[in-house]
Order: structure tokens, then sequence, then C-alpha cells
């Protein structure tokens, strides 16, 4: 196991914001592996099994504070006993977050500090385009760079018209179709894998990406299993986020499958995926137009005329309201993360108040 952080990723980012820790008897690691709380660290010492402190928990406001696979944190290292005390978390350059299963608004960090996100749509009956739209939205979002891959080449017989569907969709961003089964397309990836740049693998289960990383890897780091013949869906076989290093000197961070992708707060990414319609927007007479029977409506003329599809536009407007009714919901949950630090701040001082 190479133990050189650069070749882990570090870099003068996060350099500079390790520089007011140095004084102390601490060191760095990045977090390869997230399980119930613990994380493989990996350090200058090995790989170490990591565990935040009591005084980060207790300032921890919420889920989104607690290292995600990818970040750079601040350790204690018990190097005899292979373990490791988590103090902090480096800033990170890129998150990609989505809202946590359940009734609860809070953030969900899949993946941190990567650079290119490969959003995996496998080319079969399960190819979505309103689904490649929701992922793209959180992808702009993050800060990392969107790439689409399409997997199993092999098992569509019409690769340039799916390609063209995906473009109308995903302007400007890069698209590859590639089977890793056989092989093919796979060079085109190269590009985003060099020394200390880390990608993240985001789809759906069954799209193959498991299969895709095995491949680049050149050897089996992930068990594959196969789709359910009546649908083309995939059954979930990766089961946790983990950090591989590639022979290429790429770090690809595996992921499980996310059929259903809840969105975070994405005002820029929302922008991003759908600048086709936001330019169209500021051409409307009225700017606070609704594109529905306004008289001098950009939008509603490129529906008519057939520039914008009417599927598309749908999707924009339900991607709208639901980030729309999520603002909503998160100003009651700032509200409540704000009262609960303010208790423990009361809560701190209390207990530090010398007794008389």
């Amino acid at each position: 196991m190479n133990n050189n952080l650069q070749a882990w990723g570090w870099n003068d980012h996060f350099a500079a914001h390790f520089a007011p820790f140095a004084e102390q008897d601490v060191c760095v690691g990045r977090i390869v592996l997230e399980h119930k709380r613990l994380y493989r660290v990996m350090t200058e010492h090995g790989e170490l099994l990591g565990e935040v402190t009591g005084k980060f928990r207790f300032t921890a406001s919420g889920r989104e504070d607690y290292p995600a696979v990818g970040d750079w944190v601040v350790i204690t290292p018990r190097v005899e006993e292979k373990r490791a005390s988590i103090h902090a978390v480096l800033p990170r350059t890129s998150k990609f977050s989505r809202r946590a299963a359940g009734e609860t608004v809070e953030e969900q960090i899949v993946a941190a500090n990567v650079d290119t996100v490969f959003l995996v749509n496998a080319l079969n009956n399960d190819f979505n385009l309103r689904r490649i739209e929701r992922y793209l939205i959180l992808a702009w979002e993050s800060g990392a760079n969107p790439v689409i891959v399409l997997s199993k080449a092999d098992l569509c017989e019409d690769v340039e018209r799916k390609v063209a569907e995906v473009e109308s969709v995903a302007i400007g961003v890069p698209i590859h179709a590639i089977s890793a089964e056989r092989g093919d397309g796979l060079d085109s990836l190269a590009p985003y894998l060099r020394e200390g740049q880390t990608v993240a693998l985001l789809g759906s289960s069954g799209v193959g990406k498991s299969t895709l990383i095995n491949r680049l890897a050149g050897m089996d780091l992930q068990r594959v299993s196969g789709v359910r013949s009546k649908d083309d869906r995939g059954r979930h076989t990766t089961t946790h986020r983990e950090l591989f290093r590639l022979p290429s000197g790429g770090l690809m961070i595996d992921t499980p499958g996310m059929r259903e992708l809840q969105l975070w707060e994405a005002d820029d990414g929302f922008r991003d995926a759908f600048d086709d319609i936001e330019t169209l927007a500021e051409a409307c007479r009225f700017r606070d137009c609704r594109h529905e029977r306004e008289p001098g409506c950009a939008v509603q003329a490129a529906l008519a005329d057939g520039s914008l599809q009417r599927a598309r536009f749908d999707s924009y407007r339900k991607l709208q309201r639901e980030l729309a009714h999520l603002a909503r919901k998160d100003d009651a949950r700032l509200q409540a993360a704000e009262k609960n630090k303010w208790k423990k701040i009361t809560m701190a001082m209390r207990h530090a108040k010398p007794k008389r």
C-alpha cells in the first residue's frame, strides 16, 4: 500500500488548511471507507481505523459535519493499535450531497473532494433521461465536473441515437459510451484518472459501476451481480462508499446504487442543468413570467416550434417545485439547528463556570 499522501490527493489547498494544526501532535489522513460511524483512514502510517472524538460529536450540528468518504481529516494516530481519533474535517473542495432517506430534512454527503463525477447510466431498458437530469443538478452543485458515462453499449442497438438524446439534456457535458464487459471505450476515461485525481461513480443499481471499477483496476475489487431480466434493473451489490487507488494513479469512489435520488440544495446546480431553459426565460417579455399563457413568453414559443421538448420542460417544472418545497422545510431545519447550537453553548458555559 502506497502511503504517500500526494498519491491519495493531498495538495496545497489541504496543506494550507492544515497549517493551523501543524504545532499540535496530530497528522492528516483521507477517509477511504465509512461504515456506521467508523472510518478507514489512509495516513502516512498506513491504514488506520478512525472514530470521531467526543468533542467532535458535541460540536457537530448535523450529519453533514461528520466525515465522508474522500474527506481529509485531522487525527491523532495510535499506530500500535492501528486506530486513530478524528478531531476535525478539513474544508472540502467539493461535495456531492443528497437528501438523506426518511422524513427528516437532512443532508447526506455521498462523496467529498471529488474532481470529476462519473454519472453512469446503462444503455438498456433502464435508460432514463429524467434521472440523468436529476443527477446533473447535484453534480453541478457539488463543485466537481460532471461526465456522463453510458455503460453497457454492447446491449444497445442504436448507441448514437441514445447519445444524441443525452446531449439534448446535458448540454456541454462530456459523454462517453462504453462497454466495461468488453473493454470498449475505456481509453476515453483515462484523462480523468490521472495521478492524484479523484472520480466518484454515481448511478442506479445495475448500471455497471462495480464492473467498471474492476476493469479499470485490473482486478475484482467489487462484487458484481446481474440485473433482473424483466426490467433490466440491478440488484444492490455495493453496500457502502469506498475510495480505491487505481493502477493509473487515479482515485475512484464507488457508491451504492441510488434509484431514488432526493435533491438537496441546488440553486446553481439547477440553473446549470437547465441552462437552455433558463436562457430562454431571460428572453421572455416579463421578468416574472410563469411560462404559461403570458404574451411574449420565449419558453412557450420554443415549445410551440419544437426547439424545446415538452418532457424536458415538464421535468424542469417538477424539479423546480421539489426544490422550492425542500427550501421551505430546510428553513425550519436551520432554525432548529441554530436553537440547538445555542443550547449546547449555554450548557458548556454552565459547566465551565467556577463553583463558589
